[in-house]
């Protein structure tokens, strides 16, 4: 499963067709979700058993990673209930460095015998490929945490909550859109707990509980005189958070432009999927823009995409140096422009942070599967690139020595490497709101939701589209418009970043399931930011052939 068919995916009614196979495990009763799994004792000491082994086979380095992943997912279309998901994976994977070698073997008998014989693959592998190494690995010092634990600071565990509940909220809501003028609509509810306990021949030994949520849905208006169809996409963002977040009672809740209504540490799905009706629609009707140049207005739920392909992905260190190359590109952002000291990859405003320990973010852990403290670095600052996104094994290529704390393996099954950090545009300083912003654009486009997206394969070159669109003429808005998408390049559309609005308007955009690796891999990351205008972008009519 590509990251962009999540991005665009509509038609949720296959659910669990379309969830990557690695994420689903073993189907399970709904009750077996609530079982305690193993004792953190236990762990430990399975997890001796793989680093005493390693190290008794000449492993300089070896880690453990004991993973118990819990999946729900609930599907519904109209006033139906299409599928209900609930899986269960448990098992050990063994990380060494033997000969300067990396190895890795995983195993789901987690038992004396079965982390032995897993270990000792992982070494035999390490020594085998130790032959071709040409220059041995070299880790970055991390001191042993001992026995520490961390856990999303959740209020309400999915797990505790029935799932008549949660079909009842979903189906709710598509009634709410149905009563509201919409032809069809879909929805889904993703949530996803990571037990994870991680040691290493450092001295951690780190028990994590890691929880996430993604409500979703689609609501299409059809007109069949004219034989069109519009589609509008839920506004809600996935979140590291528990059930709390569907309680729809967020009092920071937000109005963006055009009456939009917009949501931080809480969604309300019933409302928005009411509004979603309403608003799909409304572009039944909408006319089509006028290509040329604008100002853009792009509120964070739709900013948080751009900010993913354009920031977040080029600045990962391996992609820099070429080994993503094969499967996802390589990248613009390349050594020699970070060596310069100033390359200007955006305009003065424009501050960019990598930061794993954000709360209510995908990406925030205490420690990453490296055992490595998580933390904030920067990226970009003063609109200069400073940093990228680097692990253990990495660092010292760009002459560091502390690795940012950015290792992910999404199960037990697969080898940990470089993953994406939550990435973000910090708030402006000044006090500024989105009502403001809209009064000094003359010449603009509101764009809200994210949409169909592309990107060449150095993130450079590219096209996004939105949700919804909002003409802004004289500081004011004055309807909605349909076939929108803006055009530019990287470094072009950051120096183009003229306003940012300040921290009360911040919000985060979330990919649920981002792509990455061969064997590919997914994980979930954040990118939050406030409203943010971007001056003579160049727009494109969408709906229109040559």
């Amino acid at each position: 499963m590509k990251r962009r068919d999540f991005v665009q995916m509509s038609g949720l009614g296959a659910g669990a067709l379309l969830i990557p196979s690695t994420m689903m495990g073993n189907n399970i009763a709904v009750e077996a979700l609530l079982a305690p799994g193993m004792d953190v004792l236990v762990k430990k000491r399975m997890a001796d058993v793989a680093l005493n082994t390693a190290t008794s086979m000449g492993a300089t380095y070896a880690d453990a990673r004991i993973g118990r992943y819990l999946n729900q997912y609930v599907f519904t279309r109209e006033d139906k209930v299409q599928n209900v998901v609930n899986t269960e994976s448990f098992g050990i994977g063994i990380r060494v460095i033997v000969n300067g070698t990396w190895g890795f073997a995983s195993t789901n008998n987690v038992s004396e015998d079965g982390i032995k014989k897993a270990t000792i693959q992982a070494v035999n592998i390490a020594k085998a490929n130790s032959k071709f190494q040409k220059e041995p690995v070299v880790l970055a010092p991390v001191s042993g945490q001992g026995e520490v634990s961390w856990k999303t600071p959740i209020q309400k565990d999915f797990k505790d909550v029935p799932v008549s509940e949660k079909v009842d909220l979903l189906l709710t809501a598509n009634a709410a859109a149905l009563d509201n003028g919409a032809n069809f609509v879909n929805s889904a509810l993703f949530m996803v707990n990571e037990q994870k306990y991680f040691a290493s021949t450092d001295g951690s030994y780190i028990d994590q509980d890691v929880h996430r949520i993604w409500p979703t849905f689609g609501v299409t208006a059809v007109d069949q005189a004219a034989g069109k169809f519009k589609t509008r996409q839920a506004m809600s963002a996935p979140m590291g958070m528990g059930y709390e977040y569907m309680d729809g009672l967020d009092s920071e809740k937000l109005v963006g432009a055009a009456g939009l209504k917009l949501y931080r540490n809480s969604y309300d799905m019933i409302e928005d999927a009411t509004i979603a009706a309403k608003q799909a629609k409304e572009m039944l009707s909408a006319k089509s823009v006028d290509p040329g140049k604008y100002d853009l207005v792009l509120e964070p739920n739709h900013l948080g995409l751009t900010i993913h392909e354009s920031v977040g992905h080029p600045t990962e260190l391996d992609r820099v140096l070429g080994y993503e190359a094969n499967y996802a590109g390589t990248s613009f952002a390349t050594i020699d422009k970070w060596k310069s000291k100033n390359f200007k990859y955006g305009s003065d405003i424009v501050n960019i942070v990598a930061d794993k320990t954000q709360k209510g973010s995908l990406g925030a852990v205490g420690f990453d599967d490296e055992g490595v403290p998580c933390k904030q670095w920067d990226i970009i600052r003063n609109g200069v690139l400073v940093n990228y996104q680097a692990i253990r094994d990495q660092v010292k290529m760009i002459d560091q020595n502390e690795s940012h704390g950015c290792c992910y393996a999404q199960s037990w099954n697969d080898v940990q490497f470089q993953r994406m950090p939550n990435i973000s545009l910090e708030a402006g300083t000044d006090p500024y709101s989105v009502s403001q912003m809209i009064k000094d654009v003359e010449k603009g486009i509101y764009i809200a939701g994210r949409g169909s997206y592309s990107i060449d394969q150095q993130r450079y070159n590219f096209q996004f589209g939105g949700t919804v669109f909002y003409e802004i003429k004289n500081g004011e808005i004055v309807g909605m418009l349909n076939d929108v998408a803006y055009q530019s390049n990287t470094q072009e559309f950051w120096n183009a970043c003229a306003k940012i609005c300040d921290k009360d308007d911040y919000r985060l955009f979330g990919s649920f399931f981002d792509g990455k690796g061969q064997p590919s891999q997914v994980s979930a990351v954040s990118h939050g930011s406030s409203t943010t205008r971007f001056n003579g972008i160049n727009v494109i009519n969408t709906g229109r052939t040559v």
